[in-house]
């Protein structure tokens, strides 16, 4: 009985958590107009305002990760939670871009804690049998964020302004916090071990770098950024193979084939799609001229189709190996992208909904299955590192899908303010943006493939 109590409240847990984060990422998408009128912002420091907080998230959740495992993962939620709901209040209260921005970074740290370590708490309590059920649930519940967060956000930015969708997340974090702290366990199968503090440094200034530096490519400094991230990257990959306790054990990534290839086909997706909503949040609002509640409805259609497809392909994967249903995923998704690329001025709204509920179904059948894979090709010392890269692999994918944005709008459009009388250049730049996409998520198929099939380890 306390059994299935505990892993009704860890449930509860995850699924609040799982909410709060991707809720204001879509909602935020859909107040970007807003914020970039106040603030008078140009297509760059526009872009900053998301790519700040996803640069973030790809930087320290790999560290926080193998900090969960050694420090507990009910703890660093606990301040994951504490810090995202302060964060939110400073973003609110924002009166300059560089203050707003500032606090998308504290907010961005914050969400790492709170996304690396649902997936492993939840791996903690449910096992095979059910645990695709529970990752379908809690996929779910991301999308459900995802879904309401352009209504949502578009509502209260139409009539509260954009400060309120902060506001409006502070109640749920303080929830969380007051049950986690009544929550006994803390799950620190590592306790025992050292942390790999320079392995953190030497990883989060070359992932900055490769980043950072690819939104600055048509100047100097750019390229220069990008080769320093490269070749940081790749020391930290050698240093990490002579780490007696690294945040990111080569040993397992070598020698765990379907560990290597979901979390590159989760990279690749996540590259391809998430650039989606903040793509049409732009052009539904600046090009067809719709206000954030008009285009917050027409976004939900994505996650919507996520949120109902997500639990039955977690339940799927528990019965058909996940290399199958994943990689249909993946290509449906391709699929979904492709339609972009052929919108106009003039496209009709049907056409639009029909083109992001495939993308959403596609991702559907892909994420919680992937994660599913990931999770049941490790053992139980495993899952804090595991979580870790899923969501490494989800972040940085996200980062390199706004960074590779920002290079083609500032290829095609400079360094201005996005507004109607720009148009063109701006639907060249959307276009531009989603052939690549569309390539990169096929690509993406053939590393799901790659994986092979799950032999479940004893738990």
């Amino acid at each position: 009985m306390e059994d299935k109590l505990n892993k009704k409240i860890v449930l509860l847990i995850a699924t609040l958590g799982a909410f709060i984060v991707p809720f204001m990422v879509s909602s935020v998408n859909i107040a970007l107009p807003s914020i970039g009128k106040e603030f008078a912002m140009n297509t760059v420091l526009l872009n900053w305002v998301v790519l700040s907080f996803m640069l973030s998230v790809a930087i320290f959740i790999l560290p926080f990760g193998r900090l969960a495992d050694i420090f507990g993962r009910k703890r660093l939620l606990l301040y994951g939670m504490s810090f995202f709901t302060l964060s939110s209040v400073l973003c609110g209260l924002s009166f300059n871009p560089d203050m707003l921005i500032a606090s998308r970074v504290l907010q961005g740290i914050s969400s790492a804690m709170v996304s690396v370590t649902l997936v492993s708490i939840l791996s903690s309590v449910f096992f095979k049998g059910d645990r695709g059920r529970a990752l379908g649930i809690n996929v779910a519940a991301t999308y459900i964020g995802l879904s309401s967060g352009p209504f949502l956000g578009g509502l209260l930015t139409k009539y509260l302004g954009w400060r309120s969708i902060f506001f409006l997340v502070v109640p749920i974090g303080i929830m969380v916090i007051i049950i986690l702290l009544n929550l006994k366990q803390n799950w620190a199968e590592a306790k025992d071990e050292e942390f790999d503090y320079k392995g953190s440094i030497i990883y989060s200034i070359g992932l900055f770098g490769v980043v950072y530096g690819l939104s600055l490519v048509r100047s100097f400094w750019g390229p220069i950024l990008m080769l320093i991230g490269f070749i940081l990257v790749v020391l930290f990959g050698l240093y990490e193979n002579r780490v007696k306790n690294p945040i990111l054990n080569m040993t397992l990534i070598k020698n765990n084939k379907i560990l290597t290839f979901s979390s590159l086909a989760a990279l690749i997706n996540y590259s391809a799609t998430f650039v989606i909503s903040y793509l049409l949040s732009l052009y539904l609002q600046y090009i067809k001229g719709f206000d954030p509640q008009q285009a917050g409805l027409i976004l939900v259609a994505q996650p919507l189709v996520q949120a109902l497809f997500s639990p039955l392909a977690g339940g799927l994967s528990d019965r058909i190996e996940p290399q199958i249903v994943a990689s249909l995923g993946m290509a449906v998704t391709s699929i979904g992208l492709a339609f972009f690329i052929f919108l106009t001025e003039n496209t009709g709204i049907e056409y639009i909904i029909t083109a992001l509920s495939v993308v959403g179904f596609g991702f559907a059948l892909f994420s919680s299955p992937n994660t599913n894979a990931i999770m049941s090709s490790v053992s139980k010392k495993y899952y804090g590192v595991a979580s870790g890269i899923i969501g490494s692999a989800r972040s940085v994918g996200q980062a390199f899908s706004m960074g590779i944005t920002s290079l083609v709008m500032v290829f095609y459009m400079g360094n201005i303010q996005i507004s109607r009388n720009n148009h063109p250049n701006f639907m060249i730049s959307f276009k531009a943006t989603f052939i690549i996409l569309a390539l990169l998520c096929f690509l993406g198929i053939f590393a799901s493939i790659a994986r092979g099939k799950i032999n479940k380890i004893r738990e």
